[in-house]
């Protein structure tokens, strides 16, 4: 019999955000959110709650044969999280207001469940990366909750990690590997999808002809990629009279976009549009556009993310719409773990719904912007 899953509003007084049901377990969604000014600065984390609540932040209900995994399947042992160590590695440096809401809602949701957490920043390089997570399991981590910078060359961390038993959470970016025996859960955002409500809106913004451009992602990781496939098949299938004639990598970084932009600007001085795959190259771009003396609008700009910044740059008119990309991980992160070291079924893939920025609800919706 293949589990059901659904969602159901929370009666719980202390948070609006629903619940996810899967094979019977409920999964409280507590989407916490809230941005420390570095990684180790929790400052912020008593707000985290109340600002998911206020966001209206809900969890895509998945399929009803959506696979699961549990410690039978998996293998290990249970385990009370309440007296473990949680080892959280971040990948990417602490500039990026989507790092920071990110780690902030992580460490809120372990401050607020009492639970030991040991953390790492990669500060964008994977071998540091691989080394700080070995380094996490050698100081006793229990359960593992990875952003990873890639998703390849896993290996020797997973390796580790399976000869301990350790369960793996990786959150906003998938890793190469097996699910429910290499790790357990992803939990993330559908890319594709993203990539798809981006084509949209810049359809619209350009009234579907012209040329694009695209900022991409950092190489080697599935969100590049599949936002960038969601995007092209969008626009192939819509608006064929809208032709991407430039790509090149930003590497998810406002400096790099910016310096992207302004080669961009001299190949193609009349670009229609540039869907930047984050608002950080997305606000570097309008930087380049301001230094190249355009005006807002001149070029339409559309980005994922959901930062303040970037919804600001809408109601200033430099940017036509940005397709949020949740990062309040915290609360679903733990919950998972706690049904899974429990010996409860948890899904493979879990997917958060993300909202939408546009020229119509920016100023209104800016609260919510991360």
């Amino acid at each position: 019999m293949k589990p059901t899953v659904r969602l159901r509003r929370n009666t719980d007084r202390r948070t609006s955000a629903p619940t996810l049901l899967t094979a019977g377990l409920c999964l409280s969604l507590a989407l916490a959110t809230g941005c420390a000014k570095s990684e180790d600065d929790p400052s912020d984390a008593k707000d985290t709650g109340k600002a998911a609540a206020d966001a209206g932040q809900e969890v895509a209900e998945p399929s009803g044969d959506q696979k699961t995994c549990d410690l039978t399947a998996f293998g290990g042992k249970k385990l009370d999280l309440k007296g473990a160590t949680v080892g959280f590695s971040q990948s990417e440096k602490e500039a990026n207001p989507f790092r920071i809401a990110e780690t902030a809602s992580i460490k809120a949701e372990a401050k607020e469940r009492g639970i030991k957490l040991l953390t790492a920043n990669a500060q964008s390089q994977f071998s540091k990366q691989i080394s700080d997570v070995q380094d996490l399991i050698a100081k006793g981590a229990d359960v593992l909750v990875i952003a990873p910078l890639n998703s390849d060359g896993w290996g020797p961390v997973l390796r580790t990690a399976a000869q301990k038993k350790i369960p793996i959470v990786t959150i906003d970016r998938k890793i190469n590997a097996e699910p429910c025996k290499d790790y357990v859960s992803f939990i993330g955002s559908d890319f594709v999808e993203q990539g798809r409500r981006a084509a949209d809106r810049m359809i619209e913004a350009t009234g579907g002809k012209g040329e694009v451009a695209i900022l991409l992602g950092a190489p080697g990781n599935n969100v590049t990629t599949e936002r960038t496939k969601g995007f092209k098949d969008r626009i192939a299938e819509k608006a064929p009279d809208l032709k991407v004639v430039f790509e090149q990598t930003g590497e998810f970084a406002r400096e790099k976009g910016q310096q992207v932009t302004e080669q961009l600007i001299q190949s193609k001085p009349d670009i229609t549009g540039i869907y930047a795959e984050n608002d950080e190259m997305g606000l570097g771009a309008v930087n380049a556009l301001k230094g190249a003396g355009k005006k807002a609008g001149d070029v339409r700009i559309v980005t994922i993310d959901g930062t303040r910044g970037a919804v600001q740059g809408i109601v200033d008119g430099w940017i036509h719409g940005v397709v949020e990309s949740n990062p309040r991980f915290g609360p679903l992160a733990f919950e998972t773990l706690d049904a899974f070291t429990k010996g409860e079924k948890v899904g493979q893939d879990i997917v958060i719904k993300d909202t939408e920025y546009t020229e119509d609800n920016a100023e209104s919706e800016i609260g919510k912007a991360y």
